[in-house]
């Protein structure tokens, strides 16, 4: 039988697992407690770093079960730590006694002392203090796509993790809980109406005449809702018949990812959703990225469409019509990207989306870990950076996001900043990280263009 072992921490008794790994299943929660660290790590996890795990073993076999050990109520990223395997929602550890910090790998919703905060502004100030020429910045914008190649040359697909926390922060990427997401929309918005014309439940504060018309108005709103839907049905129907046939043109949940780098996330969502409806496209500007989702076993051209493309670039065409896509999402991406191209790279992907369609993003946050260690010489512009692999990154506030969005005509459902205090026990190193989930849906009755 083969068999991984996986470093746990031993104070709670649970069942640990690591998603990708199918085949491998834990029938049974241990109990076992190991006096001292392991020697060495016992097997290399893909997608997991050794400094990643706390002490203790725990050893599954395929198929079967040999060894045993405990675990925290938590496991790195890409481990589900729970009875039931399922990752518990951002927000849910705190830290309320700074000599536990070193409990548990990471803590949810750390503020910031108004010194920490101070001092991250004062060393952003400092390295942004001496900008890049602008010859290079020419550089890195025309060969973007090159140093992208180049960092995937090198890494391949061993650099990310295959992002399953993404089900629990975005369940819109599991479209069986979404078949009735646009009759739902109308449903809550019909309630709505109803509450706004009611002052009491007899009517009161309102003139027989004032009461007749609120009524009269609240079925005309109704009826033009359900309508809506019909005319959004119709409209796609006529698309799928009228346009050039197009990859996925049968589906009847339609996911794109812009960005997808290796597929960290688009073949997570493959193996979750089994709905024979469900159609992904995916799109990188590294032809590198692209080819390897193309040559990865997991990908199926019937379920999937992995293509090279620019979003920043007006005239390259996306593969799917104007108000066909259920879901967009932007994992890391938008960041990556010229500041002033972001706005209209937006609106292009907003007119991909179906009424009550999402887009959902995450990304970094201003004064994250990531941009208080760069150097100077480093910096852009206003917080916009360049790697020393000549790849680039900008940090977000949650006001830039919302004004990004909103422009192209979207409405708000989430934007929060996610800060998070991450640790490293072995070498007790703590980690302040930043960053910014959003969700923003496109209105049923859209007025972009």
């Amino acid at each position: 039988m083969a068999e991984v072992a996986l470093a746990c921490h031993s104070s709670y008794s649970a069942a640990c697992y690591l998603p990708q790994f199918s085949g491998y299943q834990l029938h049974t929660p241990f109990a076992y407690s190991l006096a001292a660290p392991p020697p060495s790590f016992p097997a290399q996890v893909p997608g997991v770093q050794e400094e990643a795990w706390p002490t203790g073993v725990l050893a599954l076999r395929k198929e079967g079960i040999s060894g045993s050990g405990t675990m925290a109520d938590s496991c790195p990223e890409g481990v589900s730590a729970a009875l039931g395997g399922k990752r518990q929602q951002f927000g849910s550890r705190f830290l309320s006694d700074p000599a536990r910090v070193f409990h548990h790998n990471a803590w949810d919703d750390v503020e910031w002392s108004e010194e920490q905060a101070a001092a991250a502004e004062r060393k952003v100030q400092e390295n942004s203090s001496q900008r890049v020429c602008p010859e290079k910045q020419v550089d890195y914008e025309v060969n973007a796509h090159k140093y992208w190649n180049d960092f995937y040359k090198i890494h391949e697909n061993r650099f990310f993790k295959d992002r399953h926390w993404l089900f629990t922060e975005f369940p819109e990427l599991a479209p069986s809980q979404n078949q009735n997401h646009l009759k739902d929309l109308m449903l809550e918005n019909k309630r709505n109406e109803i509450s706004a014309c009611r002052s009491s439940e007899d009517g009161h504060g309102l003139t027989v005449g004032e009461q007749h018309k609120c009524s009269s108005s609240t079925l005309e709103h109704t009826a033009q809702m359900f309508s809506v839907e019909e005319t959004v049905t119709q409209k796609l129907s006529h698309l799928e018949i009228c346009a050039d046939e197009f990859p996925g043109s049968s589906a009847t949940y339609r996911i794109l990812e812009v960005g997808c780098g290796v597929g960290n996330t688009v073949f997570p969502i493959l193996q979750t959703n089994n709905d024979p409806g469900l159609f992904v496209y995916c799109c990188d500007f590294s032809s590198t990225a692209v080819e390897l989702v193309q040559t990865n076993s997991e990908y199926d051209s019937s379920r999937c469409f992995a293509f090279v493309h620019d979003f920043c670039d007006e005239d390259q065409n996306y593969p799917v019509p104007g108000d066909s896509v259920d879901v967009i999402i932007l994992i890391f991406v938008l960041s990556a990207v010229l500041p002033d191209k972001m706005q209209k790279a937006i609106n292009r992907l907003s007119r991909l989306l179906k009424p009550g369609g999402m887009m959902l993003l995450r990304d970094y946050g201003r004064y994250d870990m990531a941009q208080l260690r760069f150097k100077k010489g480093q910096c852009l512009s206003e917080n916009f950076y360049v790697r020393g692999d000549g790849t680039r990154v900008y940090f977000f506030t949650q006001d830039e996001l919302d004004t990004l969005f909103t422009t192209a005509g979207l409405e708000k459902v989430q934007n929060l900043v996610d800060r998070r205090l991450q640790v490293n026990r072995g070498k007790q190193l703590i980690m302040y990280r930043v960053w910014i989930q959003c969700k923003y849906r496109k209105p049923l009755l859209s007025t972009t263009s």
